[in-house]
């Protein structure tokens, strides 16, 4: 039995147990599915993987590091951050690899938890870091399965298979794909780029970092706290468009026009680049390489719907027969199926599953009325279009410590649930005037329509409204009384 479990090794896993540690919480564990520490930043090893946060800020404001070899880091510095934090914040001695857990069901007054090695696991506080981006999502298709060459998912890179050479079709235009496609038309002999909408696509404001600038943010650290604080209010101001007033998006709108004319010539393409939805409707993508890659000679666009895949390649409604020996699924992930598929049962019976049958919501994005003692990191509602998820996460983190705090003596904590339907009331009214309900089909938005993703506001309207637990919208409830099963 431990008194905290965290399902998750990502940013949200890591930072809270350097957070609760700090706390002096020595009684936790990290279950971790794989072999390694680092969530999406460990498995999503294509080439050109990076980050599109300046890395000043996508970092732990309690382990800055000057240590990043460009402003935005690609993968491999990312995760190497992550294992370093979770080393030197003696992390990792409390982490199981290689152990998921399979279910979660409260009994009463604790969480018992089956994991995939057969054995069980009770714990007083369950802390689920799973992420948004950690299931791969692989498209409905029709005869996908028929293909006679190798296919495989972005997040899920088959390094073994050389593409050197190779007719490759790529299905999907997003923030994986801007990325990876540039880096394997390099090698391959042909790319087919398969395009049900096209992106935004901005340019990308990255630089190297050379040896004497890092030098220089690690001995002078006021230098590196000025760029984030920088950084920080610059994306902040962003949230102006995003979230409060949209028509102040015909601004970036304006300019996104003016760099698309300039950097795709062609009339044709840029008929076929340019995008249909209001921007920031969707993700807004940064590249600088993306535009140059499609006007590439052995590189071809294609905007006409997927009919079906064949052995040969992809056969679009045009009947065109588009041949490749090389399937490249850049289709994002199944951002909405929020835990999947971790099966957690709460108070009665009830399975979250079932809870969030009519779109998954949560108070401030990490308490769930029904599951006690449960607390969720990017958790519905608290991701992004301005700026960095730690910064959602570092302020979850500190509801959560709270929590924690709390419940020293034991006992359970559990938001109420008018609280939380008032909430989400309100916060669904507020997305309902944000550009992101601009009507377009985004992964922030599941089956019904309802955004169940993004947080409508800024992150110091999020900070401010976790800096501590409100224990006037919670029942608190002393160890002496048991919460019923």
């Amino acid at each position: 039995m431990t008194r905290i479990a965290i399902v998750g090794t990502g940013f949200g896993g890591i930072g809270a147990a350097v957070r609760l540690l700090q706390d002096g919480e020595r009684d936790l564990v990290l279950f971790e599915r794989s072999d390694d520490v680092g969530g999406v930043w460990r498995d999503n090893t294509y080439p050109g993987a990076a980050c599109d946060v300046a890395s000043h800020l996508y970092s732990f404001s309690f382990a800055p590091t000057g240590r990043w070899s460009r402003r935005f880091a690609p993968q491999a510095e990312i995760h190497a951050y992550l294992r370093r934090v979770a080393a030197d914040f003696g992390v990792l001695p409390n982490v199981r690899l290689r152990t998921e857990v399979l279910s979660a069901e409260w009994d009463g007054g604790q969480w018992q938890l089956a994991l995939s090695d057969g054995s069980s696991y009770s714990c007083d506080v369950l802390v689920a870091a799973c992420g948004q981006l950690s299931r791969p999502s692989r498209p409905l298709t029709p005869g996908l399965d028929d293909f006679a060459g190798t296919t495989f998912h972005s997040a899920e890179w088959d390094h073994g298979h050389d593409l050197t050479g190779r007719r490759l079709a790529v299905l999907g235009t997003g923030a994986s794909a801007i990325q990876f496609v540039p880096e394997v038309a390099k090698v391959a002999a042909h790319v087919t780029v398969l395009q049900r909408s096209a992106p935004h696509v901005i340019p990308k404001p990255d630089r190297e970092y050379g040896p004497a600038t890092q030098r220089a943010l690690d001995r002078w650290p006021a230098l590196l706290q000025l760029d984030r604080l920088r950084t920080f209010c610059a994306n902040e101001t962003r949230s102006l468009g995003f979230n409060t007033e949209p028509r102040l998006m015909a601004v970036l709108e304006s300019r996104f026009a003016r760099h698309l004319e300039s950097a795709v010539p062609d009339p044709a393409l840029r008929a076929k680049v340019t995008p249909s939805d209001p921007m920031g409707c969707k993700r807004i993508l940064q590249s600088n390489d993306w535009y140059p890659t499609l006007q590439l000679p052995h590189v071809d666009l294609v905007t006409s719907p997927i009919a079906r895949v064949v052995p040969e390649g992809v056969l679009t409604a045009d009947g065109a027969l588009h041949e490749a020996d090389t399937l490249i699924l850049g289709t994002g992930f199944a951002a909405t199926e929020l835990l999947a598929p971790m099966e957690v049962t709460g108070r009665g019976g009830i399975r979250l599953s079932q809870a969030w049958a009519r779109g998954a919501e949560a108070y401030l994005g990490t308490s769930v009325h029904g599951f006690p003692n449960l607390f969720l990191l990017y958790g519905p509602n608290t991701n992004l279009g301005h700026s960095s998820i730690v910064l959602m996460l570092e302020s979850q983190i500190g509801y959560l410590r709270d929590a924690v705090r709390r419940l020293r003596a034991g006992g359970t904590i559990e938001v109420r649930e008018d609280v939380q339907r008032d909430y989400n009331r309100r916060l669904q009214r507020r997305l309902s005037g944000t550009v992101f309900a601009g009507g377009c089909r985004s992964w922030y938005l599941d089956a019904s329509g309802r955004n169940t993703q993004n947080w409508p506001g800024t992150t110091l309207e999020f900070r401010a409204r976790t800096r501590r637990l409100r224990a006037e919208h919670h029942v608190i409830l002393p160890a002496r009384e048991r919460v019923p099963a």
